[in-house]
């Protein structure tokens, strides 16, 4: 039985920012809905600033939203 590659790119942050901020990913997707207007790096910031995420896990949940919704 072979294992599953591992997770790469903006995913592979998704177990830590779970564990760091005790909520789902599907959450902060949530929380990104209500600016998806705003630039990348401006819901970057709205992360860190509204709801104190580290810089890399607010990119990482953004970089990843954007690419899945195109």
């Amino acid at each position: 039985m072979t294992t599953p590659p591992p997770v790469k790119g903006p995913a592979s942050y998704f177990p830590s920012i779970e564990k760091t901020y005790g909520k789902p990913v599907a959450h902060w997707f949530a929380v990104l809905e209500t600016v998806k207007d705003l630039k990348h790096m401006e819901q970057v910031a709205f992360l860190k600033n509204e709801h104190k995420l580290g810089h890399g896990h607010a990119n990482a949940l953004v970089a990843y939203l954007r690419a899945k919704n195109g």
